[in-house]
């Protein structure tokens, strides 16, 4: 994937020791371009979706209405299953696992396929 950035701004006189123009031009472009490598898509996850944890987070922070943040100390391991409870902004989820309900980047789980 490739950005560009473009970006101007016109500065004529110095006002308290800070350039000033009264009106600021500014301009910001950003393309993306397509590349062959996607990342897998999250859009099978849901709630109540099974998962399985593939890299033990550094911290963990608790689903409660008054959460915890601490470090993972072998609570969270490879290899744990769970369920998906909600989804929050920015691909956390909270996830139901044997230990209690916990936020995740969507990074550290994977979807469980289940075989019929």
């Amino acid at each position: 994937m490739a950005l560009s950035f473009a970006s101007l701004t016109n500065f004529s006189k110095m006002q308290s020791g800070v350039w000033y123009n009264g009106s600021i031009t500014s301009r910001v472009a950003v393309r993306c371009c397509e590349t062959g490598k996607e990342p897998p898509p999250k859009a099978k996850l849901q709630v109540g979706s099974p998962i399985i944890i593939v890299e033990a987070p550094k911290v963990i922070k608790t689903a409660a209405s008054m959460p915890c943040l601490r470090a993972n100390s072998g609570l969270i391991k490879p290899g744990d299953v769970g369920r998906i409870v909600s989804r929050k902004p920015k691909d956390l989820w909270a996830v139901r696992l044997s230990i209690g309900t916990y936020l995740l980047d969507g990074k550290y789980f994977k979807a469980l396929e289940l075989e019929e």
